[in-house]
């Protein structure tokens, strides 16, 4: 579980800007909405409001870029991270950019922080709580000499050897993790971690993910269970009595084997597949009860609205039985304001460990203060220098948000900021 993400001179973010996930004394809706773990009281749901362009997007970008910074490790010293600095500014581009986050992972707390530039890591530090702040690693580079340095905290014993085949396979432009991914070590210190990294945080699911192939996937393999799927489109009021997945084996066109090769030139030769390569290929047809009698429609056939429900009911199900933390970028895409609600809703009730943040512009959901918290509701603007600015409704005090006041309207009035400033709808057609 997330306690607290940071940001820094990462796209439109200039200062630092941080989302909490600690709940404040606030007792209301506590069963649905906190989870006590190792002694403090963690949000499920962070939900970030803002206009167009404020930033929302960038702060589960960024938390996506650090998973692969993670996970996907450079294999050439000459490659490049690919990200943009705050650009609005004369001194930012040729400053470091840094991501933070504290975690939890096996009752463990962890803070990891890393420092970049397109090039290279500057630094790196990771620290545990045992139940004190200790020091697992610390990392530096040497630009010059393009030379990772690891010095390990008092706690960690690692041989000698170990070290050096770590530090050997931390280039310049990797994380120490990643690192440790591409050496055959072991190192029970830092495998929480990765799995935390590699299981727990989920990649970010954007408004035109199409997630249909990975959840029919994971279905026909037993991952997601599909009576959950059924019963939460059956609720959802999608009328859906059966998923009935067939798998054969087809031939990849030649002509997608080209596109690859156009289109996407940095996949290898060795890795493309030759011609009349066989693969298996899922078929998805949804069966529904009308009047008792059943009818078979084949999934592309389903609405919009019906396909997108069916992606994020089997994000749920992996919700429910695992602890994992899903970022959704515009999370009401495609949805009915009640089945927004009902997905909220669901993930609430029934997710035990695992934590949702999602960007949204659905302000129906601010009318009902006996839905949601001040916490969990999130909001980003710009400042005067086009920067990212990130603050929560539990900032404001008594004087702006009381326990009667309307925060749908608050909010559309623009009392708490994160409104587009919006002119005239007149165009001068004559310039």
């Amino acid at each position: 579980m997330i306690i607290s993400f940071s940001v820094q001179n990462f796209g439109s973010i200039k200062d630092k800007q941080t989302l909490s996930f600690e709940a404040t004394i606030d007792t209301r809706l506590e069963e649905a909405y906190v989870i006590n773990k190792s002694g403090m009281r963690l949000l499920k749901l962070a939900l970030i409001y803002g206009p167009n362009a404020s930033g929302k997007t960038m702060i589960l970008e960024a938390l996506d870029f650090l998973r692969l910074l993670v996970l996907k490790p450079k294999k050439t010293k000459t490659d490049r991270l690919y990200f943009e600095p705050f650009l609005f500014d004369i001194d930012t581009p040729g400053k470091a950019s840094l991501l933070s986050i504290e975690f939890l992972q096996e009752g463990i707390k962890y803070f990891y922080e890393v420092e970049f530039i397109k090039t290279a890591i500057l630094r790196e530090e990771l620290f545990f709580y045992e139940p004190k702040r200790a020091n697992l690693y610390r990392r530096t580079t040497n630009l010059e000499e393009q030379y990772t340095s690891i010095t390990f905290g008092s706690k960690i014993k690692i041989a000698k050897s170990v070290k050096e085949a770590l530090e050997t396979n931390t280039l310049w432009n990797n994380t120490v993790l990643g690192g440790f991914l591409k050496t055959n070590i072991k190192f029970k210190e830092l495998q929480p971690v990765i799995e935390w990294f590699k299981r727990s945080l989920a990649p970010m699911v954007a408004s035109k993910t199409i997630l249909a192939q990975f959840v029919t996937r994971n279905i026909n393999v037993g991952k997601i269970k599909k009576a959950d799927m059924i019963e939460q489109l059956t609720k959802a009021d999608i009328h859906i009595s059966d998923i009935v997945i067939t798998e054969e084996d087809i031939t990849v066109p030649e002509h997608i084997i080209e596109y690859i090769k156009k289109d996407h030139p940095n996949v290898k030769s060795e890795d493309l597949p030759e011609k009349n390569t066989k693969i298996k290929s899922l078929e998805l047809v949804m069966e529904h009860t009308v009047n008792q009698n059943k009818y078979s429609l084949p999934f592309d056939v389903e609405s919009d609205g019906t396909q997108r429900y069916y992606g994020l009911s089997g994000l749920l199900s992996l919700l429910f039985h695992r602890s994992m933390v899903l970022p959704i970028d515009e999370l009401e895409s495609s949805l009915h304001p009640d089945l927004y609600e009902h997905f909220l809703l669901s993930f609430l009730l029934n997710a035990k460990d695992s934590q949702v943040i999602a960007t949204t512009h659905n302000r129906e959901l601010l009318d009902k203060k006996d839905f949601f918290r001040n916490d969990v509701i999130w909001f980003t603007d710009k400042d005067q220098n086009c920067a990212t600015q990130l603050y929560s409704l539990a900032d404001f005090d008594s004087s702006v948000v009381r326990d009667t006041t309307n925060v749908r309207n608050a909010y559309k009035s623009g009392k708490f900021g994160a409104t587009p400033r919006i002119g005239d709808a007149y165009i001068d057609l004559n310039q």
